[in-house]
């Protein structure tokens, strides 16, 4: 039964902000994911010191990785990832409409693989959101778009850090188009990720297509879980019908 793990990882900076790629890997490795999916990574940033989260991470997981990067300093990179060991091929990487005249937003993007189990094929998209409801709308949109979920066939798994609850518009045009997987199972009272420390938000999310069977969602909460980042990592265990 497939695996796939979702997690924020604050640039690898734990709740006691150390910096600690290892440290993350582990977190993940606990777990066994057939898919990784990633957010906030730092590519060749000074403040991070200049390593390749996504390859450093993936080469410990003995996985492949597609990095986008959202964001864009010079020759520091800032953005997403999704790894896996299985045959992929990627679809798309791009950018989501942002608003102009605000101070502080940053850059967002998307994410798209076609991962193959043994001749089934199934999309996965990752993404970041931003904070601003009108941005997170105009983002939701656009991933609900023909350039995005309408291009999709089969099975589909769209997940990440949405940075919206299930009362937000946002979510509402997202679940329009897939089903929240925590809805499909009736999850109560609903995992949530964020803070790690004491998850309150449940703002990581895994909507899915008809062919996608959820059998469970879930969040680890070890004293691990907890430190190495400000989420937790999300997991969904699933089926393809």
């Amino acid at each position: 039964m497939p695996r796939l793990l979702t997690y924020n990882v604050h640039r690898c900076v734990g709740v006691d902000r150390k910096l600690d790629v290892e440290r993350i890997a582990a977190v993940i490795a606990e777990h066994e994911p057939d898919i990784v999916c990633l957010q906030e990574l730092d590519v060749g940033r000074a403040r991070t010191g200049h390593v390749d989260q996504a390859r450093a991470i993936a080469d410990r997981l003995s996985m492949s990785s597609r990095f986008h990067p959202a964001m864009r300093v010079e020759a520091e990179l800032y953005g997403d990832a999704i790894l896996t060991p299985w045959p992929e091929r990627l679809v798309k990487a791009g950018a989501l409409p942002s608003i102009k005249g605000v101070p502080g937003l940053e850059p967002r993007g998307a994410l798209w693989s076609e991962i193959d189990f043994g001749g089934v094929k199934l999309n996965v998209l990752n993404t970041h959101l931003g904070l601003v409801p009108r941005e997170q709308r105009l983002q939701a949109a656009a991933l609900t778009s023909r350039e995005w979920l309408g291009a999709c066939e089969g099975p589909t798994i769209l997940t990440g850090d949405f940075n919206a609850t299930s009362i937000t518009r946002p979510y509402q045009a997202l679940t329009r188009k897939l089903a929240d997987a925590q809805r499909v199972l009736g999850v109560k009272p609903t995992v949530k990720t964020f803070p790690s420390g004491f998850p309150a938000i449940r703002i990581d999310h895994f909507f899915i297509s008809p062919q996608v069977r959820p059998t469970r969602v879930h969040a680890p909460f070890s004293p691990l879980d907890r430190m190495a980042s400000d989420h937790l990592p999300l997991i969904l265990d699933f089926e393809l019908v």
